[in-house]
């Protein structure tokens, strides 16, 4: 196994670890704790660090692992949906990253874009997820979990995430060509 490959796997562990942790952190802050996604601050780094395959996985297993370990966030529909939601945060990132050019706007085309597929393929996700329960999902309950609820979680994305990667891809050399 190639230096970079491990460099990968230990990377994608730290942010599996962080999805553990994160919402222990943001649960104490009262009514908007939740709001702040923080599950998926991880998977987006590992998306622009780490690749979109090893971010994939990351965004696939963690919401299922901490339900494991932790019993949160609930499996049928939240985790499950969580799932595939942070699994396409992973991947669309990580593959628009690496095909834009690394500057400021790349992070931000990217960044926007998988926070947009991820939110629709949660859509589609619940949709599905609803006919088997036999519960409904309207339009109103995707905007609003999608979209409404989840402001807070976006603008700290927005402003968070471009920073975190610009400051870790100028002080980890690996990071740069990787």
């Amino acid at each position: 196994m190639n230096t970079l490959r491990v460099q990968k796997l230990v990377l994608a562990a730290i942010c599996l670890a962080l999805c553990m942790v994160l919402p222990f952190l943001t649960g104490q802050i009262p009514e908007i704790g939740s709001m702040l996604c923080p599950m998926h601050i991880p998977v987006l780094l590992c998306g622009f660090l780490g690749g979109p395959w090893w971010a994939g996985a990351v965004g696939l297993i963690a919401p299922a692992l901490r339900f494991a370990l932790l019993g949160m966030p609930p499996l049928f529909p939240t985790g499950v949906a969580m799932c595939f939601e942070l699994a396409t945060y992973g991947l669309v990132s990580g593959a628009l990253y690496a095909r834009l050019p690394r500057k400021t706007a790349g992070i931000y085309a990217a960044l926007i874009a998988a926070m947009l597929c991820g939110r629709v393929v949660w859509g589609i996700v619940r949709v599905m997820l609803s006919g088997v329960s036999g519960s409904a999902f309207t339009w109103a309950a995707f905007m609003a979990g999608a979209f409404t609820n989840a402001v807070p979680g976006i603008v700290l994305h927005i402003i968070l995430i471009p920073v975190i990667v610009m400051a870790l891809r100028r002080a980890l050399p690996w990071l740069r060509d990787a």
